[in-house]
């Protein structure tokens, strides 16, 4: 259980913080990478997919409950070498996960702090914490998660069961690739850790102008990859 919550933790706030940084890095102002667009975000997060799947490496590097989930759906007997897939340990990767997600937010506030301080804008504020849609339609913007997500899952379970050299490498790729291809409608968040935990960091922390943290919205990026996961998990057992 302990090693469930260092790696899990570590992994995914070195998910949030690089990720959660290269979009404060691309939106908000005075910035070097400021207008950096959307295709920088979609490289910073694979790279901070790539940084945090290698962080957890000792927990099958799951640093999201859709795929917790996706891999209890699919039947699998064990997380990692030596997890085995139980109640309890269920439990802690989701509690890790959103304990670390929580924590990378916090850091990359920390690491932009005179630019929040700055920003006016609070759908900026944000943009840079959690996701948001660019239309809103919570139905369809679920539908569009649960695809996202079901992408990310189905692949990740089918790629663990050929030998591959390119690890975490692959995985990045593909968060890239889902970002590129179906983020534009609600920014991909593809991990309910990922967008839940910087929005509670959101909410808590003292950042000027911030405004709401949208939580008429903040269950979409939350149930519609679970959905996805769990299909990608089920859909894949058929492979």
């Amino acid at each position: 259980m302990a090693t469930i919550f260092l790696y899990e933790i570590a992994g995914t706030a070195m998910l949030t913080l690089l990720g959660g940084g290269v979009v404060a890095n691309v939106i908000l102002g005075k910035t070097k990478g400021n207008g950096g667009g959307w295709l920088l975000i979609n490289f910073g997060w694979g790279l901070a997919v790539f940084a945090g799947v290698w962080t957890a490496y000792k927990t099958g590097a799951h640093i999201n409950p859709a795929v917790t989930i996706g891999l209890l759906a699919n039947g699998a007997s064990e997380y990692a070498p030596g997890i085995a897939v139980t109640f309890g340990h269920t439990i802690a990767y989701f509690a890790a996960q959103m304990i670390g997600a929580f924590l990378g937010a916090v850091l990359a506030w920390l690491a932009y702090k005179n630019h929040y301080d700055q920003e006016k804008d609070a759908g900026t504020i944000l943009g840079t914490f959690s996701t948001g849609p660019e239309i809103r339609h919570r139905g369809w913007n679920l539908v569009t998660e649960i695809i996202a997500t079901f992408v990310l899952v189905f692949i990740i379970v089918m790629f663990g069961r050929t030998p591959h050299e390119l690890g975490p490498l692959a995985v990045s790729l593909l968060v890239l690739s889902i970002g590129a291809s179906l983020g534009g409608p609600t920014g991909y968040a593809i991990n309910p850790a990922r967008d839940l935990g910087p929005r509670i960091a959101h909410a808590l922390l003292p950042i000027p102008n911030k405004g709401g943290s949208d939580w008429g919205y903040s269950w979409v990026p939350v149930v519609g990859p679970l959905i996805g996961g769990a299909l990608g998990g089920l859909v894949s057992a058929a492979f």
